[in-house]
């Protein structure tokens, strides 16, 4: 069984972090997002993984490999437009083979892992299975209607959902999904529709079973769902120093702090991670942040917030809250105080705020 990770999507709900940054490899409690659909994989058992990719193709393989260090071997796939996921499917062929797979969206996390669902499509053999969450917003999502586990219909984001049961970004498809993504069409986004390709196999008299997920999968695809993701995720910390903590500064519950990390004269109040050089002084870093590595942060306060490497933020008088903000930023204090801060920015950004 192979795998498959879409990771040539462009991002636009989180620009303009995506005109600099591929949105799968913005980093979730200080990993990549995608990381965690790799180890999901390979923890199923699965060693041959494709990735299909777009214009972020060199930043992606520069992070990625030969997946080595995973203990598993990497095929990139050129997506030359993104065309939709039934089309990533078409031009994947070639590397599937008539082998059975895994598609996992690479900006969608699944807590707890794909193991089982996994084991049940080996075990079960249909000719797909999906998985499906409850949701309170389906019109944003692909829908499924379901007769005792077997999908009867699916509708890509419909405008009055019948169900509340949305696609979690995982799919598993044996061989006669290639035909299926041959008889579709465009849809009038111009896309080649998974759903439309499930749909065929459905209507064709194929097997398609469905599994409801009972823990939490997030699709990143948007500020708040990073950040929520972000916050669950820091939740399952431990506390870890190997960095400096000065005898002037206070580390409260959940809190890693990595390697040539210093805290000077600063309360970090968990759960929270510190990236590696990172140096904080005389501030205060709040409950569900994450602090990529090489970021400096003086005299301000931050939670619930996104920093990544290579920023600072110097002398910011009241609370940055809510905010992602990009590598190599600089946000530093004009004169006039503000009373609350919710940025979103782009790499190599200066703000200055008042």
């Amino acid at each position: 069984m192979k795998a498959l990770i879409l990771s040539g999507g462009e991002g636009t709900r989180l620009r303009p972090l995506t005109h600099t940054n591929a949105k799968q490899l913005v980093p979730i409690a200080n990993k990549p997002i995608l990381f965690y659909g790799i180890e999901a994989i390979r923890d199923a058992g699965i060693k041959d993984v494709g990735i299909v990719v777009g214009d972020t193709a060199k930043e992606i393989k520069d992070a990625v490999g030969d997946g080595s260090r995973w203990g598993i071997k990497v095929t990139y796939i050129k997506q030359e437009a993104p065309l939709g996921l039934a089309h990533a499917v078409m031009i994947s062929e070639d590397y599937i083979k008539d082998e059975s797979f895994v598609m996992y969206l690479g900006d969608n996390l699944i807590k707890g892992g794909i193991k089982d669902f996994v084991d049940e499509f080996r075990q079960n053999t249909p000719n797909s299975q999906i998985l499906l969450a409850k949701v309170r917003n389906p019109e944003r999502f692909g829908v499924a209607e379901v007769d005792g586990g077997r999908v009867v219909r699916l509708v890509e984001k419909p405008k009055r959902p019948k169900t509340d049961l949305a696609l979690v970004g995982l799919y598993m498809f044996d061989k006669n999904i290639f035909k299926a993504v041959k008889e579709i069409r465009p849809s009038w986004r111009n896309e080649l529709e998974i759903t439309d390709a499930i749909q065929y196999l459905i209507d064709n008299g194929y097997r398609v079973e469905s599994q409801i997920i009972n823990g939490w999968w997030k699709d990143t695809g948007r500020l708040e769902d990073m950040l929520e993701a972000n916050r669950i995720l820091l939740d399952t910390l431990k506390t870890e120093i190997n960095g400096i903590v000065d005898s002037e500064s206070s580390v409260e519950f959940k809190v890693v702090i990595e390697e040539g990390a210093e805290i000077i004269k600063s309360v970090i109040r968990g759960p929270a991670i510190i990236g590696r050089n990172v140096k904080i002084i005389n501030s205060f870093i709040g409950p569900f942040t994450s602090i990529d590595h090489d970021v400096r942060v003086e005299n301000s306060e931050i939670e619930h917030s996104i920093i990544l490497e290579g920023s600072s933020i110097l002398g910011i008088g009241k609370r940055i809250g809510d905010s992602l903000i990009g590598k190599n930023v600089e946000v530093y204090r004009l004169d006039k105080k503000p009373e609350f801060y919710r940025l979103m920015l782009g790499d190599y950004s200066r703000v200055g705020v008042f």
